[in-house]
């Protein structure tokens, strides 16, 4: 096998994700050409690969960092949770079944093929492989069918970083503490750790990590300072549901229970002058100029769920105020009339009257649609000025077909002359099963410009496009990694 490194951390969140993705910035911009991995991840935020198959938005962002195309060889399993104790299995980048937790945990051990045959095929096309492990190593529970940290390591040799993440408190405790839960072995194949999210003066921190190193005997490879940045994140566990933003147009997104694929909306609160706020109860209403309804993993859950909280009647009042309202994917199957799950595919209701503000009808089926696609929009809307016939792409995500009935326009043509999506008849409720669509500049800035000139303000105008913008994030990221992590070290111990 080729050159390798892991990052694992003392827990979820503390930073494994955006220092893979850093450290695999910094190698490219030093002339390797690097691919990033992770065996098993759990999130609703997933994508689709340019052929048709699904994987974690980390992994998707990991790639961008490195400049290369995502596949679904990076990110082999995925777990998209269903309900509190089940999920479905996405393996190779399509659906395999839906499980629980006590089935999928008995089951893991036959997954290393697939994980070794993902990550084989990285090994042959790439210089060195970043791994990103999940939680923590010290799962002690967890440990025998072991497949994403410990386990993942052994299967490909790969030295291991500890990251620590010291803005949650006892950075010291969480790293002492996990190595010596591990086996002597597993302890020998950590090469170095790293204290993440770090504010204030690193001289007065040093003198309790010169202790630590003592007493572990494995040296602190770096201090990475606290630093907001505008790159994607995956966990569920995330500071991205605050409100984004302090400007004049207030848009809205609710915070459904299922919520899923959230990076929808960062292009969104990007945007000077917008405000994205996700609303988590009736009450946060207020001043809304656009209300957006996610997407979804249950949508049946989540449509009694906006019944059940008193949301549709806000949304309905909304609506008669004059308020545009988007719905994406699981959002747009809520718009409609109905919604049926006859196979009991997400729920166990067979039927549930959807916010009726669209003619249309969604029945859930066992097929999933995982497809990246493009096309024009086919209509003026009021959210927009001169629209149609703008030119859109992204990607769908949905195990559901949905059928326009009487006064509704199909929202996308597609460029195989399919459709996707509705408008009513005013234009001023969309939806669409396109994930990404606010990434296409002149879609977001037609519709922001749009609402800015009904309080008589303008846009101000930026040049830089949404992908030039990740790109400027990534190259702030790599720069925050090379300055504050020993990369001479790591590069020795990868080998390089």
């Amino acid at each position: 096998m080729k050159k390798n490194i892991m990052f694992q951390g003392t827990g979820s969140s503390v930073g494994k994700s955006l220092l893979t993705a850093g450290l695999c910035r910094v190698l490219v911009q030093d002339g390797y050409k690097i691919a990033p991995f992770k065996s098993q991840n759990m999130a609703l935020n997933s994508f689709v690969t340019k052929d048709g198959k699904e994987m974690g938005r980390a992994q998707v962002v990991q790639a961008e960092a490195a400049n290369i195309q995502p596949t679904v060889e990076m990110n082999p399993i995925l777990l998209k949770p269903s309900s509190d104790v089940g999920c479905q299995v996405i393996v190779n980048g399509q659906v395999y079944k839906n499980m629980d937790s006590f089935d999928y945990y008995n089951h893991k051990s036959e997954l290393k093929e697939c994980i070794m045959k993902a990550y084989n095929k990285l090994d042959e096309e790439y210089d060195a492989i970043v791994i990103e492990g999940a939680g923590s190593p010290a799962e002690i529970n967890l440990r025998d069918n072991d497949i994403v940290n410990m386990g993942m390591a052994e299967m490909v040799d790969a030295p291991v970083l500890l990251i620590g993440d010291i803005d949650r408190g006892g950075v010291f405790a969480s790293i002492y503490g996990t190595i010596k839960l591990l086996t002597e072995e597993e302890q020998k194949r950590i090469k170095g750790f790293v204290i993440n999210k770090f504010r204030g003066n690193v001289d007065i921190l040093m003198p309790g990590v010169k202790m630590i190193e003592e007493k572990i005997g494995i040296p602190c490879l770096g201090v990475i300072p606290y630093m907001n940045l505008n790159i994607d994140d995956e966990d569920s566990v995330t500071e991205r549901f605050k409100d984004k933003g302090n400007g004049d147009i207030n848009i809205g997104v609710i915070k459904l229970p299922y919520i899923s694929n959230f990076s929808d909306f960062t292009p969104l609160e990007l945007e000077h002058g917008i405000n994205v706020r996700y609303i988590l109860n009736p009450n946060d209403f207020d001043d809304i100029d656009l209300l957006i309804i996610p997407g979804s993993k249950n949508t049946i859950k989540d449509m009694r769920y906006l019944y059940d909280t008193g949301f549709d009647k806000i949304i309905y009042k909304l609506h008669k105020k004059g308020v545009p309202i988007i719905g994406i994917c699981g959002g747009y199957q809520i718009l409609g009339q109905t919604i049926s799950d006859p196979e009991n595919m997400e729920s166990t209701t067979k039927q549930i009257n959807g916010l009726g503000l669209l003619r249309t009808k969604t029945v859930i089926t066992n097929s999933k649609e995982t497809v990246q696609i493009t096309g024009i929009i086919n209509k003026d809307i009021i959210l927009g000025d001169e629209l149609k016939n703008t030119k859109v792409s992204g990607y769908e995500i949905h195990m559901g077909q949905t059928e326009l009935l009487d006064a509704v326009t199909p929202f996308i043509k597609l460029e195989d002359g399919r459709f996707d999506g509705a408008t009513d008849e005013s234009g001023n409720i969309i939806g669409t099963y396109l994930h990404g669509i606010f990434e296409n500049d002149d879609f977001r800035k037609s519709i922001i410009k749009k609402l800015l000139s009904k309080k008589g303000l303008e846009l101000k105008e930026n040049d830089m496009s949404y992908e030039e913008y990740k790109k400027r994030e990534y190259d702030k990221l790599a720069d925050l990694v090379r300055n504050h992590l020993d990369i001479s070290k790591i590069k020795g111990i990868m080998g390089l």
